[in-house]
C-alpha cells in the first residue's frame, strides 16, 4: 500500500498493469479533486476516471467531454488534455499500462459504470504493488469491464477550420444566443453553404445538432454547480423551464434531477 501511494503511477509504465487510486481533496494526493483547473498535460498510462459528485470537464484538441457523477471518462495514453474539476469531493481513477490499452478505445470517451466495475475498483484500491494470482485475475476482469463499457453521448467535437472554430467558441461562450445558421455564417465570414457542409465533415453533426449538444454540455455544467432548473433554462435561452426539461429528456431519456440521481 505504501509503494502504491508513493509512486506517480500516471507516469510510470512499470509495475502492476492496473493501478486504482482513490481521489480526495488532500494536498498530497496524486489524484486530487476539489475545485481546480489542471493545465494541458498528458499521461504515460491510460486513465479511467469516475467521480461521485460535482463535474469534470475534459478538453482535448479534438473536442470536449463532460463527466457527471457515476460515469467514467477514458483517456488513452499520451493524449494531450486539460481538466476542470468543479465541486468534486470523492472519486477514483484506474491507471492502465500502455500494453494493456491496445484493445481499448483509441479516442477519449465517457462510458457507463457497471456494478461489477464499481465493486472491482473499490476492492483494488486496497491492493499493494505486489499482486496475488487472485488479484491478477480480478484485474483482468476489471479490464474486460472497461473494454465493454457502454458509451455515453457526452462529447462535443470541435471543428478545426478557423472560421468554424470561431463560431463554435462563440456559441459555447453564449449558449443562450439563438442566431440562425445564416446569421452565424455572416458573423463568421463564411457562406451558409460552406458552414453547413464543413461542420458535418469535421464533427459528424449538423449545425443544429452541434448547437444543441453545446447547450446540453453547458446545462450539465450549470446543474452540477447546484443551479435550479429555472436558472439553467433562463441562462440557456429557453422560454420556459418545461421546454428545457423536454429537450433534456429527449436527449438523455430522464429529467435533469433523475439524471444526477441515477
Amino acid at each position: 500500500m505504501t509503494a502504491i501511494a508513493a509512486t506517480d503511477w500516471s507516469e510510470t509504465t512499470g509495475g502492476p498493469g492496473i493501478v486504482v487510486l482513490a481521489g480526495r481533496d488532500d494536498p498530497d494526493r496524486e489524484f486530487r479533486l476539489g475545485t481546480r483547473d489542471y493545465p494541458w498535460h498528458r499521461h504515460a498510462r491510460g486513465q479511467l476516471i469516475c467521480i461521485e459528485s460535482g463535474m469534470l470537464h475534459v478538453r482535448t484538441e479534438s473536442g470536449a467531454w463532460l463527466l457527471p457523477p457515476h460515469r467514467a471518462g477514458w483517456m488513452p495514453p499520451g493524449i494531450l488534455h486539460q481538466v476542470g474539476v468543479h465541486g468534486v469531493a470523492t472519486g477514483w481513477t484506474v491507471l492502465i499500462a500502455p500494453p494493456l490499452t491496445t484493445t481499448l478505445p483509441e479516442a477519449p470517451k465517457v462510458v457507463g459504470v457497471s456494478e461489477l466495475m464499481r465493486a472491482l475498483v473499490h476492492r483494488a484500491v486496497d491492493w499493494s504493488e505486489t499482486r496475488t494470482p487472485e488479484q491478477d485475475r480480478q484485474a483482468g476482469v476489471l479490464l474486460d469491464e472497461v473494454r465493454h463499457a457502454r458509451p455515453e453521448h457526452l462529447h462535443l467535437p470541435m471543428p478545426q477550420d478557423p472560421r468554424l472554430k470561431r463560431i463554435a467558441l462563440a456559441i459555447l461562450n453564449r449558449p443562450e444566443t439563438r442566431k440562425t445558421l445564416d446569421m452565424w455564417a455572416t458573423w463568421g465570414g463564411i457562406s451558409p453553404r460552406s458552414l453547413r457542409r464543413l461542420i458535418v465533415e469535421e464533427t459528424g453533426l449538423s449545425f443544429a445538432q452541434w448547437a444543441q449538444q453545446a447547450r446540453l454540455i453547458r446545462s450539465l455544467e450549470l446543474l452540477a454547480q447546484g443551479n435550479p432548473v429555472s436558472v439553467v433554462s433562463d441562462r440557456l435561452g429557453y422560454e420556459t423551464p418545461s421546454s428545457f426539461i423536454a429537450m433534456f429528456k429527449r436527449s438523455f431519456g430522464v429529467s435533469p434531477g433523475r439524471f444526477f440521481a441515477d
